[in-house]
């Protein structure tokens, strides 16, 4: 490795590019008197699976677009390493996420705010969610945005068997719901999706690339970050490697770690932020004792039933010639076709028990399945899946550096199902979900369970089910968590700003104070807009 020679200065320095970092730099640059520089680990989002819905199959598997982490083996996942790929391009993991846009509960975020974080409640954060999006299928304008740029859609795309699923949650007490981002998240419905005329809509497409017409912001690809530079309790800068040469770059007035939820812990405790003991084990000068850094890791743990389809063609079908010829012939026409769709289709959100004021499980359905359950391979039969998980689990779990080597992978051990409350939560929303597969609407189109299989019938079985093919949602959380200095577990205070670091920040999903009720990509992108505006408002 060589060492480039003079360095650049900018006013902010971005570290990662996804779903908070690259509305954060569209935001800063909105201001021509400032100078604005992301650095971006990935390459550019170009490549074609990054722009067709149905791509995310090709590309969250493939270690030059995404980061290929893996959890820990656990008791609980049957001694099997869980993959947790993060996006590695321009967007992030928006740019090979499921493309659901759900914000979650009204409870969390106030929740958030009880934890001591003053300005994070629901009626607070709500202007940053209306901020980014159009909701181009109406909703009300008092909870729904309709000028962001960023497109949010329903699917308007007709299937037999989707219908007979809301048919029968219905029969079962689910209200049909059209707007779960609305008033109430309760119910049964058709999922929105950043999707716009059958394209994906990231946060680059939607805040980055329109950013980059603007002569005061640089996008750097390529760009591995190894460390934050701190002089005298302040951030003054990064080194990152790109193409093999080490680099330098200065920072007038703030550095921003928007990495994700694991690369951001690990970029702080490489930089000397964490806890002291165990960074000095390692070698590296401690400049803020922070415990917390990398603690707290939340995700939610998954779990897809799965039954054979008759008297209907499905997705595992459509998917293959000749059929998906005629399928990409529709997508070219603008008419309703596979290559446009997010993974689920319909959601459902109900209790696991009754007299719960709130749902606590989230439950995903779609005329397809895929092989063993996992996505990836579609399934060569007439499928249909039904998956669930539970909101607000309380098991967590860390991230950890296996050494100092900033090349190294983290060791990431999210703990899932650790807590008795959570395995008991889940297994009845296995029961829930295998319950929607047996109504009475969806008789004419199912022929049979074939995961776990009618012979798995006991809580005992069951949970061995889960455990032995249950899969990371891929919503990993809160390793750098917000909260009071008087918090010792807390990272960053309400301003997200690092605790006992000055000019230093953490905007993206490591700051949660607690894992939402919802997939975590709609409040991350929250947490853009408003980080964003409290950096503007600090000047």
């Amino acid at each position: 490795m060589t060492t480039a020679g003079a360095s650049e200065t900018f006013d902010y320095v971005i570290v990662g590019s996804g779903a908070a970092g690259a509305i954060v730099a569209a935001r800063l640059s909105e201001d021509s008197g400032v100078s604005v520089c992301v650095l971006e680990a990935g390459g550019a989002d170009w490549h074609p699976y990054l722009k067709l819905p149905a791509g995310f199959i090709k590309v969250i598997f493939n270690p030059e677009r995404a980061w290929q982490f893996s959890s820990e083996p656990s008791a609980r996942t049957a001694g099997r390493r869980i993959p947790l790929p993060q996006g590695k391009t321009l967007g992030g993991s928006t740019s090979i996420n499921g493309l659901v846009y759900n914000r979650g509960q009204r409870e969390d975020f106030d929740g958030w705010a009880a934890r001591g974080n003053p300005g994070w409640s629901y009626d607070e954060v709500l202007p940053y969610f209306k901020r980014s999006e159009t909701f181009v299928d109406g909703g009300d304008p008092a909870l729904r945005g309709h000028s962001g740029r960023l497109k949010v859609t329903l699917p308007h795309w007709p299937h037999p068997v989707c219908e007979a699923f809301l048919q029968g949650a219905q029969e079962m007490g689910m209200p049909l719901n059209p707007d779960y981002n609305g008033p109430s998240q309760q119910g049964v419905g058709y999922f929105q999706r950043t999707i716009d005329q059958g394209w994906r809509v990231s946060t680059s497409a939607a805040f980055l690339r329109p950013a980059q017409r603007r002569s005061n912001l640089r996008v750097v690809t390529g760009a591995q970050v190894q460390r934050i530079q701190i002089a005298n309790a302040m951030a003054t800068g990064v080194e990152y490697v790109q193409a093999g040469v080490l680099r330098t770059i200065h920072a007038r007035r703030e550095v921003i770690v928007c990495a994700g939820a694991i690369n951001t812990p690990k970029l702080l405790m490489l930089s000397g932020i964490g806890d002291g003991h165990r960074l000095r084990e390692l070698g590296i000068e401690t400049h803020a004792h922070l415990p917390g850094v990398g603690q707290h890791l939340k995700d939610h743990f998954s779990i897809r039933l799965v039954a054979r389809v008759r008297n209907a063609v499905t997705i595992n079908e459509l998917a293959r010639a000749p059929r998906l010829w005629g399928q990409a012939a529709n997508w070219l026409r603008g008419k309703p076709n596979i290559l446009a769709l997010s993974p689920s289709v319909v959601h459902w959100f109900w209790q696991s028990q009754p007299g719960l004021p709130r749902p606590d499980l989230q439950g995903v359905f779609s005329p397809a399945s895929y092989r063993e359950g996992y996505v990836g391979m579609l399934d060569r039969f007439p499928g249909m899946t039904c998956g669930v998980w539970q909101h607000r689990p309380k098991s967590m779990g860390s991230v950890s550096l296996a050494c100092a080597n900033p090349w190294a992978d983290p060791i990431v051990q999210p703990n899932y199902l650790d807590d008795e409350e959570d395995r008991q939560t889940l297994l009845r929303g296995v029961r829930i979900a295998r319950a929607l597969l047996q109504t009475q609407a969806l008789a004419p189109f199912r022929e049979s369970e074939t995961m776990p299989g009618a012979q798995v019938q006991s809580d005992e079985e069951i949970l061995d089910f889960i455990y032995r093919y249950g899969v990371s949602s891929y919503h990993v959380n809160g390793t750098a968590r917000m909260g009071p200095r008087s918090d010792a577990g807390a990272v960053v205070d309400a301003q997200l700003r690092v605790h006992g670091v000055r000019n230093l920040r953490v905007v993206d999903a490591s700051v949660m104070p607690e894992i939402p009720s919802a997939n975590t990509c709609a409040a991350t992108m929250m947490i853009g807009e408003k980080g964003a505006e409290m950096i503007r408002s600090a000047r």
